[in-house]
């Protein structure tokens, strides 16, 4: 089943899309990760917000920031496949056709990665998976270069470690991320946003303007992208809403799925959540993320 993303946008007002939307950023050199989304949260009075992926302070570009209750989808998209391009420089002189043949022979498909020192997270070794890592220009010691990854991915230590391999040492000047997941920076409909442009929309909104900042934010649902959709009966809509598992006689349509799959639900035009599919007697799948109503 297709959702459009633009109706249900259209539908929604810029209150409502704040409560559930998201906003891809474009963030520039200097700023941490956290700094962007404390920025948006601050200056949009918002509750919270959380960013899929974190960025480090020099490296640039895609820098999706959730708002609200779209921060539960945080998970569902940080394991997403992401895309990198940079600037490398090996710390001797080495063609072109030598590194490619060693990111051929080691650093393709399943890799393991022990994270950096720096990280914030526990330096043990785990797999990943690279599907693309291209050299696109040399210039000197430097070459442009483009990877396509798993997330949690570490891109500096990729460069590292591929520098020891060739027995010369190499360490990344430059990084952008150009992807995440289904957020790019130049996407028809949703491209990266410069904070400069935020900013201005935000002041815009602040004195009654909405238009700017309605066109940038991203309707929650595009969660619909990653999971398939199915629908409900209306007449199940309330007790579903409460948070009890989705039973057979809710569906509209006989579905299926196999057990552990993730599906998107919707009664109607409306999100009702993210769920896990059971398929035990009479329950078909049970509540991960489940879009209860506000209480006032």
């Amino acid at each position: 089943m297709n959702i459009n993303l633009e109706e249900i946008k259209e539908t929604k007002s810029i209150q409502e899309l704040l409560e559930f939307g998201i906003i891809n950023v474009d963030k520039s050199s200097g700023p941490t990760s956290f700094n962007i989304s404390a920025f948006v949260r601050r200056n949009l009075n918002l509750r919270k917000t959380s960013h899929f992926g974190t960025l480090d302070p020099k490296v640039t570009g895609v820098l999706p920031i959730a708002l609200n209750r779209a921060c539960k989808l945080t998970g569902y998209f940080l394991g997403e496949n992401k895309t990198y391009v940079g600037i490398m420089r090996l710390h001797e002189d080495i063609s072109l056709e030598e590194i490619q043949k060693e990111i051929q022979k080691k650093f393709l498909g399943k890799i393991n990665q022990i994270p950096p020192l720096k990280s914030r997270v526990k330096r043990q070794e785990r797999q990943r998976e690279i599907i693309k890592f291209d050299l696109l220009e040399k210039n000197g010691k430097d070459f442009l270069f483009s990877v396509e990854c798993q997330g949690g991915t570490y891109i500096r230590k990729l460069i590292d470690d591929l520098g020891k391999e060739l027995n010369i040492g190499a360490h990344m000047l430059e990084l952008r991320r150009t992807k995440a997941g289904i957020f790019s920076e130049n996407d028809s409909k949703y491209p990266a946003i410069k904070l400069y442009d935020l900013e201005k929309a935000i002041e815009e909104y602040k004195q009654g303007n909405e238009k700017l900042l309605r066109e940038m934010i991203i309707p929650g649902e595009i969660i619909t992208e990653l999971y398939p959709t199915i629908k409900i009966k209306s007449t199940s809509e309330k007790n579903i809403l409460t948070g009890k598992p989705i039973k057979y006689d809710d569906l509209i349509e006989e579905q299926n799925f196999k057990n552990g799959e993730k599906v998107t639900v919707f009664c109607k035009k409306r999100f009702i959540g993210i769920y896990k599919i059971i398929n035990n007697e009479s329950i078909f799948a049970k509540g991960e993320f489940v879009m209860q109503p506000i209480r006032g």
